[in-house]
């Protein structure tokens, strides 16, 4: 039957993992789709990524903002102060100047110098201004100093705010790694594990194609030892009757059908062909029917590219009576392959997988649909 593949997309060109149907053996199948799930939440998993490093930079650059602002605050303040400084300095200094005499007379003498009552008005207005030019020189300076300190207020619970948000997504970007790690720490040890997985079903494989061919070796040299057996237990000729022709007197070997243990023998040639949907061909690869027809066809049997239309064909056989070469199907008839003896099939499994031998147990007992001989 040519069945769709079940394709999972990843994004890692070296990963082996391979969609795998239900019907696919156990262990190595579990592995590769539980490998899938892990390597779906990875990506998920790097797009969160992506993501909270691009608030935890945009946190960041906020803070250095206001970091900035806060120091050249800072600097604004330190001048601001410097200033209030020297302008009261410079306040004082005056009012020393002009209250006080270089003598250290009373600072009424600056007004009784006067020359005249104008002058004495032009002096005290004079001063009166310069104290309160002064004056306002101080204030401003203090108005500055205080408006620099609000600002650096304002900016210190900026800081704190923007401070906190840069800890709250450096922990998000510390959590999403750490569970990156995690998962593709998983990932490596489901990978690790599937490797060693396939490298024991290879060496599995290759024990059960060297008992098969144990089996078919004893079956043929079975085989042989009772042709021969027949031959010489057959009836002695009847007597010369005078014919003079010799291929009257010879025995005649009887006519059979390819062997079923041929049909195994061809079946195994194929071991190790990759499984391709639609496939019915070594050069290109089987699906689990085009190979039962591929084979079939080698002992000049005719089979359709379906499991359906095949499980029609043939007589139906039981399956304690099951003998090599019998077609058996599973999974509602979503899958067959070809019985060797020994509770054993060939078959083409699934997407990602080869031919190879498994056997009726498991899943595939449970699945077991039934068999036909053709």
């Amino acid at each position: 039957m040519r069945r769709q593949p079940l394709l999972l997309a990843f994004l890692c060109a070296v990963v082996l993992l391979a969609a795998v149907p239900a019907l696919a053996d156990p262990t190595v199948a579990e592995k590769r789709a539980e490998a899938g799930q892990v390597l779906a939440q990875v990506q998920q998993l790097d797009a969160s990524l992506a993501q909270v490093i691009q608030a935890y930079d945009l946190a960041t650059e906020r803070l250095n903002r206001v970091q900035r602002a806060l120091r050249e605050n800072g600097k604004n303040l330190a001048i601001a102060r410097a200033s209030l400084k020297r302008a009261q300095h410079r306040y004082a200094a005056r009012l020393t100047e002009i209250y006080t005499s270089g003598g250290g007379n009373s600072g009424l003498e600056v007004l009784l110098g006067a020359t005249s009552l104008d002058d004495l008005l032009n002096r005290v207005n004079t001063t009166s201004r310069i104290a309160s030019a002064d004056a306002q020189i101080v204030q401003q300076v203090q108005r500055l100093r205080n408006e620099v300190q609000r600002r650096e207020a304002r900016l210190k619970q900026a800081h704190r705010s923007a401070a906190s948000l840069v800890a709250e997504r450096a922990a998000a970007r510390r959590s999403v790694e750490s569970q990156l790690v995690q998962r593709r720490q998983l990932l490596s040890s489901i990978r690790g594990q599937i490797t060693e997985l396939q490298t024991q079903e290879r060496a599995r494989q290759a024990e059960l194609r060297r008992q098969l061919q144990a089996r078919l070796a004893a079956q043929e040299q079975q085989a042989r030892a009772q042709a021969l057996d027949n031959t010489f237990s057959a009836p002695a000729p009847a007597a010369s009757t005078g014919s003079s022709d010799p291929a009257a007197a010879a025995p005649t070997a009887p006519v059979t059908a390819p062997s079923r243990g041929n049909v195994v023998a061809i079946a195994m040639r194929y071991l190790g062909v990759p499984y391709r949907w639609g496939g019915a061909s070594p050069s290109t690869g089987f699906d689990c029917s085009g190979f039962t027809m591929y084979v079939y066809a080698q002992v000049g049997i005719s089979l359709p590219h379906y499991t359906g239309s095949q499980y029609a064909m043939g007589v139906p056989v039981p399956r304690s009576q099951l003998q090599p070469g019998d077609l058996v199907f599973f999974d509602g008839l979503g899958h067959e392959g070809l019985y060797v003896g020994n509770n054993q099939f060939i078959h083409a499994p699934h997407t990602g997988d080869v031919v190879k031998i498994s056997s009726i147990s498991g899943w595939y007992a449970s699945t077991y649909v039934g068999a036909r001989r053709v």
